[in-house]
């Protein structure tokens, strides 16, 4: 098998699941008790929250446990949108954004909140001075990703930052760091909220994290709160917080050996894709563990299921996205079907070797062969 879809989801790492299941086994108190078995498993979760802190360089009481990116991203929108409604009802974002930040935008614009999306360039980063144009006085949240889950643009969140300290400092910046983390370097300095899962850094699926600076207030969402878990109910789930602490330690000791690794692989995988009719849609801007190119004459849906024969795996857009047409595409394309139909996403790791970059350019020579036989 050739795995190269980690941007949707990596495997667990055998020694975060080792954790895990210590942690399962040997820790069985609700952290929330007060008896002696819940005194351990609070211990032990005030001990992974710090180290967590430490490593993204914030304070323990910044950190809030969700259930994945997904729920911490909604989580940071809503609470913002309902607690500053009456500051103003004014957000902005952008297409780059995760599905999950989409929709809960579109669910804000039925309820009365205005959102604008800043232009793209076609460099793939936002459009800074569009930006600065769309604050106002009564825009109370900014949203944009650290990374792009598609493309692995990076985006400039110091300079997006300064634009918003110049333009209305009051303005809540929030980034979905999903794609960041353990793949390039980022400050929470520059934010106000920021999202993580657990899932992409080989860690099990179902742990998230919302950073939100500590003197920032924001709505609760889930109720049934603790002394634990103040802006989020309900039971940590320590075996799973543990592992994500263990994960992000492992990752973040080898990152700078990781992503020399990835650009390697990169810069292999373009060499041999160079000799094809395609469009590679990402650029030196982008992190090096993701490849996006368009096909233009073979659907992406088409490709992937016949890489899948081989037991190669890749994917089109995002993984809760994958059916449907890229979003990022069709906005750089302004509007281009061949390109937003026929994307395809490789996806890399540390884990990945040059001897499956070259196993996977044999397979793809082989598939593209065949279907423009067809």
């Amino acid at each position: 098998m050739i795995y190269l879809d980690y941007s949707a989801t990596t495997p667990v790492d055998e020694r975060v699941l080792d954790s895990y299941c210590k942690v399962t086994r040997e820790f069985i108190g609700n952290a929330n008790s007060i008896h002696n078995l819940g005194v351990k498993s609070k211990e032990l979760f005030m001990q992974a929250t710090d180290q967590i802190a430490d490593i993204l360089n914030c304070h323990p009481k910044e950190i809030i446990f969700t259930s994945g990116a997904s729920e911490s991203n909604t989580t940071a929108i809503k609470g913002v949108a309902f607690k500053y409604a009456n500051r103003g009802k004014h957000i902005i974002t952008s297409k780059l954004e995760h599905k999950s930040v989409l929709e809960v935008m579109g669910y804000l614009s039925n309820i009365g909140y205005e959102v604008d999306f800043v232009n793209i360039l076609d460099n793939g980063q936002i459009d800074l001075h569009h930006l600065e144009q769309l604050i106002r006085e009564d825009t109370i949240l900014i949203s944009i990703c650290a990374v792009n889950s598609e493309t692995g643009f990076k985006q400039p969140l110091k300079t997006i930052r300064q634009v918003i300290n110049k333009k209305n400092p009051n303005v809540i910046f929030h980034s979905d760091l999903t794609q960041a983390l353990g793949k390039t370097k980022f400050y929470l300095t520059d934010l106000d909220l920021a999202s993580f899962s657990s899932h992409k850094i080989y860690a099990p699926k179902g742990c998230g994290i919302l950073y939100k600076k500590r003197d920032l207030q924001i709505d609760t969402l889930i109720y049934g709160t603790t002394q634990n878990c103040p802006f989020r109910g309900g039971t940590p789930a320590l075996p799973l917080i543990v592992a994500f602490s263990k994960a992000m330690r492992l990752i973040n000791d080898k990152l700078e050996a990781n992503i020399k690794k990835c650009e390697k692989l990169k810069s292999e995988l373009l060499k041999g894709l160079s000799k094809y009719p395609i469009q590679i849609n990402s650029n030196d801007l982008c992190v090096p563990q993701i490849v996006n190119f368009s096909l233009i004459k073979i659907k992406s849906e088409t490709f992937v299921h016949a890489l899948e024969k081989y037991d190669v795996y890749v994917s089109t857009t995002t993984a809760c996205s994958s059916l449907e047409e890229s979003v990022v595409l069709r906005e750089l394309s302004h509007g281009n079907k061949d390109i937003s139909t026929t994307s395809i996403r490789v996806s890399l790791s540390h884990l990945t070797t040059m001897e499956e970059i070259h196993e996977f350019l044999d397979i793809f020579d082989k598939v593209w062969n065949e279907l423009l036989l067809k």
